[in-house]
């Protein structure tokens, strides 16, 4: 069998269009593989999308309740056995660093009720990867893949917040990080971001105010001043300041946008937090559901020359943290009642068993439940964290 780097190397060489194609050939060849396909994650997380060239593409497949949505959620590779045809499909996840971009699903020939060798299942885990790891890189290059992912048109605002976020997921043995948005292919003022490096992690939630391309495009200019004043090394104070007189600058006050910040030493667990607004935290420890309380502070751009003072909290392994926008507590059903705080912990309790990635899609379709299916009046955002603790060995 040839060597993972083989592929690699296969993949590095093909047009981005072309990827799929190339990873599908190799295991056809490799496996006599009856059929090779890639269902790829729409922005709702709720479908996963087969890769077509558009508009020649199948109908999606449910992520609950089906056989490649139990392998998405669990992350792990899940078999179904057709007996009658004597054949089984493996269902493998294509993820990179915590990343969950959809699966990777193989038919392979097999006697009745055999599992697939424990050397097949790795080799194809090891193409699901390295096609996972290509995907990322080459949407620099084509549209193929993040047309796939679209269940329905995004809006222009939605396209551009989409863009700017980092991922919906990652991990790292000391946390591990998932943020989903709502109404997915018509959002405009909610953000994320995050960025590591050895010893921090800096988390970013931000909920603009305003509609459409205009809160879209206030978000986009106070994330990309955050990045700059983060990339040059600044701290977090000063990195608020930069992006305070960046809005004001531009809008002289007239808009604005709510902004939490963190900085988490990850040797430590130590946190710094800047509160420019309304986004919530909440903290589920030891299987108690409390808000965390700060003292809030002026949304970046909302006067001239605002000084940010950091406040500290110190977070423990098998802590969770949940950052919550205001588009959530002031969801409204049908008949006018506001979404509860008794309601919202009644739901970060209910997915507490829940993985990191998954529970922002949960508790936001729990939002839906409530609001019904009318149009959203303001978007919705909610980033889950669980901290895992310094590695072992490695405290310092």
């Amino acid at each position: 069998m040839d060597r993972p780097s083989t592929v690699e190397r296969s993949l590095r060489e093909a047009a981005p269009h072309e990827i799929f194609d190339v990873i599908r050939s190799t295991i056809e060849d490799r496996h006599r593989a009856r059929a090779v396909e890639l269902l790829l994650a729409d922005y709702s997380m709720t479908r996963l999308q087969p890769v077509e060239v558009l508009p020649h593409t199948r109908p999606p497949v449910p992520v609950h309740g089906s056989a490649p949505g139990r392998a998405f959620g669990a992350q792990q590779p899940h078999c179904v056995h057709d007996r009658s045809a004597s054949a089984v499909t493996v269902h493998l996840p294509v993820s990179v660093r915590g990343d969950r971009l959809g699966i990777l699903s193989v038919t392979l020939q097999t006697a009745e009720g055999q599992e697939p060798a424990p050397a097949v299942l790795e080799d194809l885990q090891e193409c699901a990867d390295a096609l996972a790891h290509e995907v990322v890189v080459v949407e620099r290059d084509t549209d193929l893949f993040l047309q796939a992912r679209r269940a329905e048109r995004l809006t222009l605002a939605a396209e551009m917040q989409w863009q700017l976020l980092p991922g919906r997921s990652c991990a790292r043995a000391e946390y591990s990080l998932g943020a989903q948005l709502e109404p997915a292919y018509a959002i405009f003022g909610d953000c994320f971001d995050w960025s590591a490096s050895a010893d921090d992690l800096y988390v970013t939630v931000s909920n603009g105010m305003g509609e459409g391309i205009d809160a879209a495009l206030l978000t986009n200019l106070a994330i990309n001043a955050l990045r700059n004043a983060r990339r040059a090394g600044l701290s977090l104070s000063d990195q608020a300041f930069l992006a305070d007189q960046a809005v004001y600058g531009q809008h002289r006050g007239s808009q604005y946008l709510s902004t939490l910040l963190f900085r988490f030493h990850l040797p430590t667990g130590h946190v710094e937090i800047i509160d420019a607004g309304s986004p919530k935290v909440w903290l589920v420890r030891s299987g108690v559901v409390e808000p965390i309380e700060l003292e809030a502070q002026m949304p970046l751009g909302m006067f001239e020359d605002t000084a940010y003072a950091s406040q500290h909290f110190q977070v423990e392994a098998g802590d969770r943290l949940l950052f919550i926008s205001d588009g959530v507590y002031d969801a409204l059903s049908p008949g006018g009642e506001k979404y509860s705080l008794r309601a919202l912990a009644a739901s970060i309790n209910s997915t507490r068993l829940l993985p990191a990635a998954q529970v922002p899609r949960v508790m936001l379709q729990e939002l839906l439940g409530h609001r019904g299916s009318g149009p959203a009046t303001d978007d919705s955002l909610v980033m889950c964290l669980d901290w895992h603790g310094s590695t072992a060995g490695l405290d310092r």
